[in-house]
């Protein structure tokens, strides 16, 4: 099946997770996956999606927080999937900019539509003028940033990848937030930031 565009997708909800990352990938798009807003950064950052899905409400960065961090950063649009539609929510998806605000509970069969639009009006769009800055995590808490990576990567909940993190810290004779900013430029340094 042909790469129709590469799509990061973020939702802490795994069963949910796995149903959009199958859809979509049978619908032809490459997917990057990630179940928590700290991991999502790193990730859009290291692959630079086309668009990026994304749930509001997890632990840790919100939805919100990945979509100031994409639009401010790197430019990558992106649409919001959540179970909230209260009034205040609904504000903060239109300010921000979003190019689709899905309520779950949803199927991949009103999912690939909505993404299928957001590419061709994508494709419509001119260019911008100017490059996007060279992103930085520095703005973001790096003890919060490692917390995600460590859940991420050794499927733990945040309570058990702090405590991870913490004896880690421990061995290596660093602060928890010393080792956080040591893991982070180590990551950038291999993504090639």
């Amino acid at each position: 099946m042909s790469n129709k565009g590469k799509i990061l997708v973020v939702d802490d909800d795994r069963l949910v997770l796995a149903t959009l990352v199958h859809g979509l990938a049978q619908a032809g798009y490459a997917i990057i996956d990630a179940d928590n807003g700290d991991e999502a950064i790193l990730l859009a950052r290291q692959h630079r999606p086309d668009l990026a899905l994304l749930d509001i409400r997890m632990e840790g960065l919100s939805g919100f927080d990945v979509a100031h961090y994409l639009r401010d950063h790197l430019r990558i649009p992106f649409m919001f999937l959540s179970a909230f539609s209260d009034e205040d929510t609904l504000r903060q998806v239109k300010d921000l900019g979003a190019l689709a605000y899905l309520v779950k509970p949803l199927d991949i069969h009103q999912i690939v539509p909505a993404v299928e639009a957001a590419f061709a009006n994508r494709r419509a769009a001119p260019e911008p003028a100017t490059k996007p800055s060279t992103p930085s995590l520095a703005n973001l808490d790096p003890l919060a940033v490692a917390l995600g990576i460590v859940m991420q990567r050794h499927d733990l909940t945040r309570t058990a990848a702090l405590a991870r993190l913490q004896e880690e810290a421990r061995l290596a004779e660093l602060t928890p937030q010393g080792w956080a900013q040591r893991l982070i430029a180590t990551l950038e340094a291999q993504a090639g930031a």
